[in-house]
């Protein structure tokens, strides 16, 4: 690191609120108006919640837990523990509730920060599965307008501040004291991975491996002071944390979303320059364009549909870096004012550029938003590594591709394909977990290497391809393996399809499980005179479901004949968290899948087992 560059995430937001101390750092919507934090109002808070723990007795290298939903408060706790030179161990608000009581017991946490009194009703039987010794002090970030009482042993974060403003005025210098005193290789955070199976493992980052992270990545990531952010994913995931690392020391605002289900109303009103997404929120985005266009006279049906085509074309040829004939030009230039203005506007008519992260986005929607003027940058990391590895940069995108390494990391393909990492920003390994590290942190010639799981590829100009999870792969029973993930993002480019899962091992054909958009599908049922029945009797209809495996057929008419999907069900529920189908990162858990529908995959065989 250069001289004057911060060590720690205490340096970068000394540095960070020091430069905006008079303008907003943050904002959030509350009482129906959007309120600032300036980098002073944002430093004193800080100030105070650190200097209150100190007085509850939190010390350096202590476990403190924080489970909220994502707002100005959570990243306000962050700093403040990690500027105590205590340990951040973050929990989802939709954790799982053994996996809640197994983090705080596994981590040791001294502190348990909890958002709201519906989450700590929520977790309460994780609670009640500790000992009373394991139980950690509670502080709750507002009391609830129908709680008039608190819980034995809560405290409420205005109390934390209140007591921690007291110490301050006692002792004014300490604050700076404590944060000073953290070094770039003192643990920042632990963070528990759910995974699709077992119990979650503790990703140990250092100071060092987050910092140099933010400054690696935010280097080519073409920020700019004037930029406003739009936050909606969760803190709890190193993703959007790391990035609102970057964000605070690149100065950039950022907006705080009220939640998922409120991104398109905040989206307009906060009308951002740069947004991290998922792919999720894309498929779902599109999923309503398409209804909405259904909808619509057959004359706009019609221009709506060649405007996508042409849109598509053109984004093809100048990410194959070809000419653009003039007459397409014209066509996509006509149209654009007739079709993607619209679209431009719903995400508030500023955008420079989205960040998608987390999972593959299928190319065939990305080329869609590109040829509407809507760019996509996708990237890719793990919580491993801090997260970022490598993204692609808004001057040189290529589509299908998660872009290039950034500076300071190193990713190489091993003999079986296995993408490999070497970097500063790399674990120092699993919490408790000495021989899980040492199976994926092993040592070569040329140093230690991360092992990702992912199956890779890299090309010529440096730009890497994830084909699938090493451990995803499908082999059926005729020997034959299956890279399930790009032809899941196929099946999910049909407009009425919601989520969609490849399965296949150890069979002798792959099939798919696909959820419809339920409004779509309702809407396509009248077309064909069966309204009214209930969803599980729809999804059972031969003709949709012929409709559904025509429409695979069309989509995936390029795989090799043994990757063709043979047969589809489709599912009357969404996968989701609550049900066990999703990690809160929002991965498919696909053994937890395959047995809950297990009836179901295994109607789609016998019949056919002796005959293919």
């Amino acid at each position: 690191m250069s001289a004057g560059e911060p060590r720690t995430i205490n340096e970068l937001f000394s540095q960070a609120v020091e430069r905006r101390a008079d303008r907003a750092v943050m904002s959030y919507r509350r009482d129906k108006k959007w309120h600032d934090i300036t980098g002073v109002e944002l430093r004193d808070r800080v100030r105070n919640l650190a200097l209150g723990l100190h007085r509850l007795g939190v010390r350096a290298g202590d476990r403190v837990a924080l489970l909220a939903e994502s707002c100005p408060e959570w990243s306000m706790t962050d700093y403040a523990i990690l500027s105590t030179g205590a340990v951040n161990v973050p929990i989802y608000p939709t954790q799982a509730l053994d996996q809640v009581a197994f983090i705080l017991r596994n981590s040791g946490a001294r502190v348990l920060f909890v958002g709201s009194g519906k989450l700590l009703r929520r977790i309460q039987p994780a609670l009640g599965l500790l000992k009373k010794e394991e139980l950690p002090q509670l502080i709750l970030f507002e009391l609830p307008k129908d709680d008039k009482e608190k819980v034995d042993g809560m405290m409420l974060m205005e109390e934390l501040e209140t007591s921690g403003a007291e110490l301050g005025a006692q002792q004014p210098e300490l604050f700076e004291q404590l944060a000073s005193q953290a070094q770039s290789e003192d643990l920042a955070t632990i963070i528990y991975t759910s995974g699709t199976t077992g119990e979650p493992k503790g990703v140990m980052l250092t100071h060092h491996n987050l910092v140099s992270n933010v400054l690696n990545s935010g280097s080519v990531f073409d920020l700019r002071p004037d930029d406003v952010a739009l936050s909606f994913l969760p803190l709890s995931h190193v993703f959007e944390r790391t990035v609102l690392y970057i964000y605070l020391s690149f100065g950039v605002q950022i907006c705080y979303a009220r939640g998922v289900e409120t991104v398109a109303e905040d989206i307009k009103e906060v009308r951002p320059t740069v947004v991290t997404a998922v792919p999720r929120l894309f498929e779902r985005i599109y999923a309503t364009i398409n209804k909405r266009a259904a909808e619509a006279t057959p004359m706009k049906q019609k221009i709506f549909h060649r405007a996508v085509e042409v849109g598509r074309q053109v984004a093809v040829l100048k990410d194959q870096g070809k000419r653009v004939p003039l007459r397409m030009a014209l066509e996509l230039k006509a149209l654009d004012k007739l079709v993607f203005t619209k679209w431009r506007e719903a995400v508030g008519g500023r955008m420079r550029f989205f960040v998608a992260g987390g999972a593959a986005l299928s190319p065939e929607l990305a080329y869609i938003f590109a040829g509407a003027g809507i760019l996509i940058l996708q990237g890719y990391g793990l919580t491993e590594t801090s997260p970022v590895v490598s993204f692609n940069r808004p001057e040189a995108n290529r589509i299908g591709t998660i872009g290039r390494e950034i500076p300071g990391v190193k990713v190489k393909v091993a003999q079986d394909g296995e993408l490999l990492v070497q970097g500063e920003n790399v674990m120092q390994g699993y919490y408790n977990l000495p021989e899980e590290s040492e199976r994926c942190l092993q040592r070569y010639e040329d140093g230690v290497w991360f092992h990702t799981g992912d199956i890779g590829t890299i090309d010529a100009d440096g730009y890497i391809r994830i084909t699938d999870r090493k451990k995803d792969l499908l082999k059926t029973s005729l020997g034959k393996y299956i890279a399930p993930q790009p032809i899941e993002n196929m099946i999910r480019t049909i407009p009425m399809v919601e989520q969609a899962i490849v399965i296949g091992n150890a069979r002798k054909f792959p099939s798919a499980l696909i959820v419809p958009a339920f409004d779509q599908l309702k809407t396509y049922a009248k077309s064909l005179s069966v309204e009214g029945k209930e969803l599980k009797d729809l999804v059972r209809h031969p003709r949709i479901i012929e409709y559904f495996k025509k429409k695979v057929d069309e989509v995936t008419k390029e795989l090799a004949p043994h990757e063709k999907i043979k047969k589809i069900a489709l599912l009357d529920q969404e996968f989701s968290v609550e049900g066990g189908e999703l990690t809160p990162t929002l991965k498919v858990r696909r053994k937890f899948v395959e047995d809950k529908h297990k009836e179901v995959i295994d109607s789609l065989y016998p019949k056919f087992e002796a005959e293919i």
